[in-house]
């Protein structure tokens, strides 16, 4: 079997529309390959949502080495304001466009690529697992956490796992990730009564608990940051009444807060510390505040070690480059995988993820591919 063209194999998966939940060919493509190299493959599906599971090598092996990744992705958007065809998958000055170009259709191309390519040429005493999803841009509910729970099942276990997430701000190597800060989003509704503006004290005016609850929170300092995190931080993304009257008190208004924590807190505490301020504000105003809390993702760790030694040595090998271990950035399926075996993050740079005109240049797939093919050898070394 030849050696795989990573850049190639990125054009076909950004040539499958997958935006979220349609599979649109991806899987299927990766499928072929994989079995072709004589992986085990099997289809994960749930909830309408396709993933792939495929081992290479014996099951339940002690040095079992896990790749982890999603083929599908965000919407579009505008497609009169793309360049290239969002799909198409166009080279220009050695530039490859397309929607999923850095998120994150090449990691995926470049992590098979280096597995396919190093089970046909060594000998390995241990097994590689990829786990794909389709699911890691919406709401992650039947993804990676259907391919754990599969493999729960099936008594199957990697002994570390690489999520091929772009990771890197601006130049190749710069960043790796060894752990996520946690999420979560909190939507409150006051409710007063309705009345004339003319007349506040025949109406209970919503607008001034809103007003108040919010102030507490933008002017709250969560914490000043931990060992491993950056402060945590708390952002009002949006406060409605829909009132476009001037003279009226609205009976209703909403607000909605989205957290990002660090290891200080758990969104269980954080939820403790909403509710109570939300019935401190009820008490001093005397209006009714309902609030629904989600907890997308806790705040985790990979304590630095053999594992982001290993990756970080093939990533100064390879660029040149001393990746900085962070926890910074948003959330990753990582926050699943972490509860299943040690857990970093290495990719791409990611400027341009979820942008008009994503694109990724050819040269990085190949780098990338490189990376993971050293990474590899070194475990199984």
């Amino acid at each position: 079997m030849p050696k795989i063209d990573a850049a190639a194999l990125t054009a076909d998966l950004i040539k499958c529309p997958s935006v979220t939940p349609e599979e649109g060919g991806a899987l299927v493509r990766l499928e072929a390959l994989l079995s072709k190299a004589g992986f085990e493959c099997q289809r994960v599906d749930r909830g309408g949502i396709s993933n792939l599971f495929a081992r290479w090598g014996e099951k339940g092996h002690a040095k079992t080495f896990g790749f982890n990744g999603h083929t599908d992705v965000v919407p579009v958007g505008d497609e009169a304001a793309w360049t290239k065809p969002p799909f198409g998958a166009v080279v220009e000055n050695g530039i490859m466009y397309g929607r999923g170009a850095t998120d994150m259709k090449s990691g995926v191309a470049a992590f098979a690529a280096a597995a396919v390519d190093l089970v046909q040429e060594t000998p390995l005493e241990g097994a590689i697992i990829l786990t794909i999803t389709g699911d890691e841009e919406a709401d992650a509910l039947h993804g990676t956490t259907a391919l754990l729970d599969y493999m729960d099942a099936e008594q199957e276990k990697m002994s570390v796992c690489l999520v091929g997430e772009p990771t890197c701000p601006n130049e190749m190597g710069e960043m790796m990730k060894i752990g996520r800060r946690g999420s979560m989003t909190a939507w409150f509704t006051f409710k007063g009564i309705q009345g004339h503006s003319a007349y506040p004290h025949r109406a209970k005016n919503p607008l001034n608990a809103m007003a108040q609850l919010m102030n507490t929170f933008a002017t709250h300092e969560l914490d000043q940051g931990t060992e491993h995190f950056d402060a945590s931080t708390l952002a009002i993304v949006t406060m409605d009444a829909g009132n476009p009257a001037t003279n009226v008190i609205p009976a209703e208004c909403k607000a909605t807060v989205n957290i990002r924590f660090n290891d200080a807190h758990s969104g269980s505490s954080l939820s403790d510390w909403i509710e109570k301020l939300v019935k401190e504000t009820e008490v001093a105003t005397g209006i009714e505040i309902d609030v629904d809390i989600k907890i997308s993702g806790e705040s985790f760790i990979t304590p630095p070690g053999a594992l982001s030694d290993m990756v970080a040595k093939a990533v100064v090998a390879e660029t040149g480059v001393t990746p900085e271990l962070s926890t910074s950035g948003g959330t990753s399926d990582a926050r699943f995988v972490q509860h299943h075996c040690p857990v970093v993050e290495f990719g791409l740079v990611g400027k341009s993820m979820h942008q008009v005109d994503e694109n990724v240049p050819v040269a990085q797939i190949h780098q990338l591919k490189d990376i993971y093919t050293r990474i590899l050898k070194d475990y199984f070394a």
